[in-house]
């Protein structure tokens, strides 16, 4: 979003006193803490944090530019793109949702590490947090999803693909490039990567990669070198696009780090341990954050103890990762609600605003509203109903969101995942979390509460952990 004028700064300045439950060995104490409103929409703006390209000693790690960028006119059409975004949100929990419901169906009949570039997708009108990695030596842009399993890009020739800021990768031009064939345990492995099976054609595998919202991949399972962060992966399984379609903005495609074989993460256990984690930025301009593949404690720069929570175990709910969410916190008040007694949640990148089952939703939209009172309420915005006029205040205090999970781990969401901004001005800003539709679907925690946390996924140890970070600041 476009960023504001010196005269929209001195118009509406907003001085915001921040009540956060910060938890401790000691216990629980509440700070304050004054932002502006361009720090509530955006973070603090002090000087970034770069990111080297080169492998860090001793460790292999490598951490590159996390940045986000400015789309060309958005100002002009503001309203629009932000509804675009969120239509497209609901459509992508629309199909977890059905995807998590066909599963509980069927059922019931030494490591180094590396770090990439992790940067807002803004620049290419999405929502979602990209980072580039090198196939065949050829720069690609992919969007970081912890929701799917199999990573690809649009390849020549293309017989139908979406635009894409990067040069399409050229197969023919590659000489480390090889086609699986059908009977590879790697094509026999896209059933549960995508949930559709590998089709045989001229003894070589094709995937299908069907989106929720319509989106989808059509090509060949394939094996190729890929540079990530300066790591060199070798004969790596991904899919190379020759028919694409859908709201993947100018990227080339996906990376997958879900945790079924064919994804990254899986795929790099022998370099990487099984451990990856991200800090995703609050800004849309200018701001950085980093992709950690690996487990490299001196690349986090994390201003509070990680606290773990067990990972649950599902081998039907594959590639997603799911916690037990058990309680959370408004302004330092508990919320009562039965909800969490069954408090199954899932945490996913490619999801920008968190969902809630209605009762825990109700629940939490009472108490913060109750603590906001004395704002005046804006209309609805698309799937956000929880909506306040603040273009007259000179300063509100808002409430601070904490969620709790299993065995004590928990995340304080950052002041800038409780609102999403509407209107530059502020006469449209909204609680940035939805419900549901209904109480059986599973809530799933969202990337624009994310921000500014280090998050880390240690899949063979089967646990995530959260941390305070402030993200490319």
């Amino acid at each position: 979003m476009a960023a504001m004028t010196s005269h929209y700064r001195l118009r509406f300045l907003i001085v915001v006193v921040v009540v956060v439950s910060v938890f401790a060995f000691a216990g629980c104490l509440e700070v304050k803490q004054s932002l502006s409103a361009q720090e509530l929409r955006w973070g603090r703006n002090s000087r970034l944090r770069r990111f080297s390209s080169t492998p860090r000693k001793n460790t292999g790690a490598v951490e590159l530019e996390v940045r986000r960028q400015k789309i060309p006119g958005l100002g002009a059409k503001r309203g629009e793109y932000n509804s675009r975004i969120l239509i497209a949100d609901q459509a992508r929990v629309s199909s977890i949702q059905s995807r998590i419901r066909n599963a509980i169906s069927e059922k019931e009949e030494d490591s180094s590490e590396a770090q990439v570039p992790l940067f807002s997708g803004i620049k290419f009108q999405t929502l979602n947090y990209v980072v580039t990695v090198a196939v065949a030596g050829r720069n690609a842009t992919v969007i970081v999803d912890t929701g799917s399993d199999l990573t690809w890009v649009q390849c020549k020739p293309c017989t139908s693909c979406y635009a894409q800021q990067d040069p399409l990768f050229d197969p023919s031009a590659s000489t480390s490039y090889r086609n699986i064939p059908c009977n590879s345990t790697s094509c026999l492995s896209l059933q549960a990567a995508t949930g559709n099976a590998g089709v045989c054609g001229a003894h070589r595998c094709n995937y299908l990669v069907d989106y929720g919202d319509g989106s989808y991949s059509r090509g060949l399972l394939a094996l190729e070198r890929i540079d990530v962060g300066g790591t060199i992966i070798e004969n790596f399984v991904f899919g190379c696009g020759f028919k694409n379609h859908g709201l993947f903005g100018g990227t080339a495609g996906i990376m997958g780090l879900g945790r079924t074989p064919l994804s990254l993460v899986h795929q790099t256990t022998a370099q990487f341990g099984g451990v990856f984690s991200y800090c995703l930025p609050t800004r849309l301009l200018s701001s950085y954050g980093s992709l950690v593949l690996g487990d490299d404690p001196a690349a986090y720069k994390n201003s509070t103890p990680i606290s773990y929570t067990r990972m649950l175990q599902d081998p039907q709910l594959a590639p997603f990762y799911f916690l037990n969410l058990t309680g959370m916190t408004v302004g330092g008040v508990p919320l009562q609600e039965a909800g969490f007694s069954t408090g199954k949640i899932l945490i996913d990148s490619g999801t920008v605003i968190t969902r809630l089952p209605p009762s825990v939703y109700r629940a939490f939209k009472a108490e913060f509203v109750k603590q906001f009172s004395g704002h005046p309420p804006a209309p609805s915005f698309s799937i956000l109903d929880t909506c306040f006029d603040l273009s007259a205040f000179e300063e509100v205090t808002v409430p601070r969101l904490r969620m709790e999970f299993e065995g004590g781990g928990g995340m304080t969401v950052d002041v800038t995942g409780i609102f999403y901004f509407v209107k530059k001005d502020a006469s449209q800003v909204c609680l940035a979390v939805a419900s549901l539709q209904y109480e059986g679907q599973v809530g799933i925690i969202g990337n624009y509460q994310q921000k500014n946390q280090r998050v880390v996924y240690d899949t063979l140890s089967s646990r995530i952990g959260f941390a305070e970070e402030a993200c490319g600041q």
